[in-house]
């Protein structure tokens, strides 16, 4: 059964049985504390604890997921997968466990004639809590499951909480007896490696409510009011378990990638442990991993979710340099990966040109990575060697961090040199980032921690749980204080000077969102205090939290207030943010709809607008933007909003945000009558004459695949304007010309001055080659060869290498000669070394002497055995360098 039956047979089973079928959200999570969607629960996880209603009473998906603690792990074993999909069905409220445990039965053996799975009910196992009754009743007495397959673990084993107080509750997890081939007798208990009684599906039966406690040492509280199901089943490992294969790696959606591998290396695939079969797994999951996350808009960079994509890509080429490919592998490998996951996910195909664009640059930079990081690898090896020692683990952790040198690659290469490498710092400094990393991700978390705090304030806002926001059409407005926090706890009263959150039931102040920066203002208390308004942020939806200073008096729960927001710094945001679509549109109409929003900033007067596209913008391209941006303005076109279905508004053709999360009823800003709609809960201007102007500062690079525009808007552009304008005014001056004829009197400067610096190189060059009769005059004989070491008045490295092989054929062919010079030029030392064949056959290179001089001036450089060049870094001794080059040729010759 091929793997998109196996995920259509799940949607297809519940659907039937009253599920609302949802589309995986993208592996860029919507949670803000984890990078990636790692779970198929993730996008319900509100629903799950609480924080949000639930549209509906049950529901089902099959969800892409990205999981990256154990990439080293990644091909060593059946179960590590980085891209992975999580078939799961949830209910809030509606089944629960008797229901959620016939499902999975029916489901798994159910006949293939039915739309089940047919497997063999007798090779079931299922593991329950210990203490949990109800599960032992339903899955012996009411599915007839033979009593000694159902093992009970403590809670410890298996219990599923959030790691907070909170919901939590037991699980029931099955598991397939694949056979005494693959581990012992006993089920799951037994088998702790977990190869033999695979498990296939979790069944989480959220039915407590935890306290505080580390790890599973918790008490329970109680039982929920609502009770909620979320289960997950591996679609890959019950498509190996359905296709009769040993692993994941070896199914229909992945195994393709393996086989263009083999006629790539012409190495044969064995499905064993051994090495090389490894490197052909983490290629086939890297690399499908990497297709999907550049699907779904990750672009290698070097933070966050583009630096896992970077790492999983130089991790697949890697190990294909290791298979024996040198050449660039994604140009046959992406396309085998797409062809087979493209009938799951249809989007893989449309989106094609972007993924291949992005990932063939990719590689194309990491193979250039590949060579720069041998030079610096190689400098490195020189000194160490040169001073007897190990390769530094710092230089090889600096090589694996900064150039995403593989540390296997920096052990094979200084073996290769006789050098070892200090692995043990090597590994302390990797533990060290590791811990940095933790250390940010328990920070992050910690935010989603504490959001019980402000779900308790929420109760307090009635039934709906939301603020009121009145900002689209007030600036001021009467409110009551529903809650007061200071250092993060809810306080009844608070005094000034303090630093402190309040919680009104009503406010016109915006939280930032969807890149709009937060409105800042005024509160006023009825009792006189008045808090200075910084920042409003909604840690849980629909609850701004008005963060800032109480400057005056006090202020307490349940006091009357005054909410005031700054209407000039709102002005002109509002100014940004409808700017910024008319900027995506236009960007669009020429681009195509490729081109969507990567993140946005609308700040007083600026715009930050980046958006995806694999090249830079013609100039031309900017000038017409900006151009037809300023006609748009003119034309005061029209700025409405209005509310509707989600499903309704998509029709509308009206632009989402990439990764954004958007609930039944979506609010659409739309310019100009349909001619821009976007989904959009900012604030704008209701006509764009009311922007004033607009000016683009600059288009650039952010990371590999995503470019970012700079404007300024109103004021920003206007007062940019005046200073232009002044400025031409001052350089007129200067050059004695009118404004009209500006340019071309500056290039005509510039092409004077370019004519004279080449007379200038000129001059130097023939100053340079007329003084060589002198060079060979005072070279001196070093063991039966002639050496010129000498410091030249050379203007650039062209002309150093000249004058190094004019210099190297004033020498007789039988006459063994190396020529080795150097000059400063743009502030570093640079060295050439031109040799003949006499001197190289007695065993001298060139590329050799350059490595050993450019090492001691802090820099690198190769070359050929007869020709060869490097650079020092700046500040770096030229007289060092050229003292090693006459060092290494006497050890050499000796």
């Amino acid at each position: 059964m091929r793997t998109a039956e196996v995920r259509q047979r799940w949607l297809d089973f519940f659907a039937k049985n009253d599920h609302e079928v949802r589309p995986s959200v993208p592996l860029i999570s919507p949670d803000p504390s984890i990078l990636f969607t790692i779970a198929g629960m993730v996008p319900f996880i509100p629903y799950i604890v609480g924080t949000e209603p639930a549209p509906w009473p049950r529901a089902t998906s099959v969800q892409k997921c990205i999981r990256t603690n154990d990439i080293d792990e990644v091909g060593k074993t059946t179960r590590h997968g980085t891209f992975f999909q999580m078939c799961g069905n949830f209910s809030f409220g509606d089944y629960f466990k008797e229901g959620a445990s016939h499902y999975a039965w029916d489901l798994l053996t159910g006949s293939l004639n039915d739309g089940g799975y047919g497997l063999d009910g007798d090779k079931l196992w299922v593991t329950i809590w210990e203490q949990d009754d109800e599960a032992l009743e339903i899955w012996t007495k009411q599915i007839g499951l033979d009593p000694t397959h159902v093992q009970r673990l403590p809670r410890e084993q298996i219990f599923w909480d959030t790691g907070q107080p909170g919901p939590a509750g037991p699980c029931a997890e099955i598991h397939y007896d694949r056979g005494p081939a693959y581990g012992p007798e006993g089920g799951p208990e037994a088998d702790t490696k977990g190869d033999r009684y695979l498990e296939l599906w979790n069944l989480v039966f959220d039915e407590f409510l935890r306290g505080e406690g580390k790890g599973k040492d918790y008490p329970l509280l109680g039982k929920l009011d609502q009770t909620a199901i979320d289960t997950g089943l591996g679609l890959e490992r019950l498509a190996f378990l359905l296709q009769g294969k040993d692993n994941m790696y070896e199914i229909d959606e992945v195994f393709p990638v393996i086989e263009v591998a083999q006629k790539l290396s012409g190495r044969k695939y064995t499905s064993s442990p051994d090495p090389m079969d490894v490197h052909f797994r983490v290629v086939a999951d890297h690399v499908r991993s990497s297709l999907m996350l550049i699907s779904d808009g990750v672009r290698p960079s070097n933070e966050g979710r583009g630096y896992v994509l970077r790492r999983l890509m130089r991790r697949a080429v890697r190990s294909m340099r290791l298979l024996g490919v040198q050449d660039a592998v994604m140009p046959q490998l992406l396309p085998a990966s797409m062809d087979v996951m493209k009938d799951s996910y249809p989007e893989l195909k449309d989106n094609w040109e972007t993924i291949a664009d992005v990932a063939y640059a990719e590689e194309d930079a990491f193979r250039r990575t590949l060579d720069s990081g041998t030079v610096i690898l190689d400098t490195a090896v020189a000194k160490a060697k040169q001073a007897g020692k190990d390769l530094s683990g710092e230089d090889a952790f600096q090589l694996h961090d900064t150039y995403g040198f593989p540390l296997s690659l920096t052990l094979e290469m200084a073996a290769e040199a006789g050098v070892k490498v200090d692995e043990k710092r090597f590994t302390e400094l990797m533990n060290e980032q590791k811990q940095r990393a933790r250390a940010d991700a328990v920070a992050k978390k910690t935010g989603h921690v504490d959001v019980h705090v402000y779900h308790d304030l929420a109760e307090k806002l009635g039934k709906a749980k939301t603020v009121d926001f009145l900002g689209y059409t007030e600036t001021s407005a009467p409110a009551k204080v529903v809650g007061i926090l200071q250092d993060g706890q809810p306080v009844p009263v608070a005094t000034a000077p303090a630093t402190i959150e309040v919680l009104l039931d009503r406010t016109p102040f915006y939280a930032e969102a969807g890149g709009q920066l937060a409105d800042q203002g005024t509160v006023t208390f009825a009792g006189g205090g008045v808090l200075d308004v910084a920042d409003v942020q909604a840690p849980v939806k629909g609850l701004p939290m008005h963060r800032g200073t109480l400057t005056e008096g006090s202020v307490a729960v349940g006091e009357d207030a005054q909410a005031t927001i700054d209407v000039e710094r709102r002005g002109a945001i509002a100014r940004a943010h409808t700017s910024t679509h008319v900027i995506h549109q236009l960007l669009m109409d020429r681009l195509g709809e490729g081109a969507t929003q990567a993140g946005s900033e609308n700040a007083p007067w600026h715009v930050r607008f980046d958006f995806r596209n694999a090249k830079a913008l013609p100039t031309s391209m900017l000038e017409d933007v900006e151009a037809e941006a300023n006609e748009r303005l003119q034309a005061n076109l029209t700025v409405t909003d209005y509310e509707m279905p989600i499903e309704e508004a998509r029709k509308t053709g009206a632009q989402a945000i990439f990764g954004e999360k958007y609930g039944k009823i979506v609010r659409i800003v739309d310019i100009g009558d349909g001619w821009s709609r976007e989904f959009c809960g900012g604030t704008h201007v209701p006509l764009t004459g009311a922007i004033g102007s607009l000016v683009v500062m600059g288009e650039g690079s952010v990371g590999s695949g995503v470019r970012r525009i700079e404007a300024l808007v109103g004021n920003g552009a206007s007062g940019l304007q005046a200073k232009e304008h002044a400025l031409v005014s001052q350089v007129t001056q200067l050059v004695g010309a009118k404004p009209e004829t500006l340019v071309e009197r500056i290039s005509s400067i510039m092409e004077r001055l370019k004519t004279a610096e080449k007379e200038l190189e000129k001059s130097r060059l023939q100053a340079l080659l007329s003084n060589l009769d002198a060079y060979v005059k005072a070279a001196k004989d070093e063991r039966g060869v002639k050496l010129i070491v000498e410091s030249v008045p050379a203007g650039s490295v062209d002309d150093l290498r000249q004058a190094a092989t004019e210099l190297r054929g004033r020498f007789s062919k039988a006459e063994p000669a190396v020529v080795a010079l150097g000059a400063e030029i743009g502030e570093k030392p640079m060295l050439v070394v031109a040799l003949n064949d006499a001197a190289r056959e007695k065993g001298v290179k060139a590329g050799a002497l350059v490595k050993a001089g450019a090492g001691a001036m802090g820099g690198g450089g190769g070359g050929k055995d007869d020709l060869a060049q490097g650079g020092g870094a700046a500040g770096g001794s030229l007289e060092a360098g050229l003292e090693a080059v006459s060092k290494t040729l006497t050890q050499t010759l000796s």
